[in-house]
């Protein structure tokens, strides 16, 4: 049986360039109700929301959790797991407004995974992150 220590994995996805103000991002992304739009439908089923959670299953991975735990007005959303996800992490949503319909985004996981989850779970991490600013770009920048 391999057993290796956890360890934080720090994951950061590519800097978004959104042509809209950070107050309408961000109102956007504080509510989960809305984040079904962002993630790939072909990757998800059984989806549940409320503004401030939100559950579904991933393909091949299983059930999984999230839960708002800090806001601040039109620059960062906390997120952390809830609900049977096989490891602890926090998502950060920063949001900076560097001209009138010009934001930046950049989201950021903390997560404590051990070797094996880190192996599996890295590149799927990884490409959630892109994918969820790329749809951003693709929703507000119409």
């Amino acid at each position: 049986m391999f057993t290796g220590k956890n360890s934080m994995t720090t994951i950061e996805s590519k800097i978004g360039e959104i042509n809209n103000n950070d107050k309408v991002i961000y109102n956007f992304l504080s509510d989960f109700n809305n984040f079904k739009s962002l993630i790939p439908q072909d990757k998800i089923s059984n989806w549940e929301s409320t503004e401030d959670t939100c559950y579904f299953n991933i393909s091949g991975v299983g059930e999984f959790g999230m839960k708002i735990t800090e806001k601040t007005p039109s620059s960062l959303i906390k997120i952390s797991n809830s609900h049977n996800v096989p490891f602890d992490f926090n998502l950060w949503v920063q949001l900076k407004q560097v001209g009138e319909n010009d934001t930046r985004i950049k989201l950021t996981i903390k997560a404590n995974l051990n070797p094996m989850i880190k192996m599996v779970a890295k590149n799927p991490l990884q490409k959630m992150v892109d994918t969820i600013v790329d749809q951003l770009a693709v929703k507000f920048n119409k």
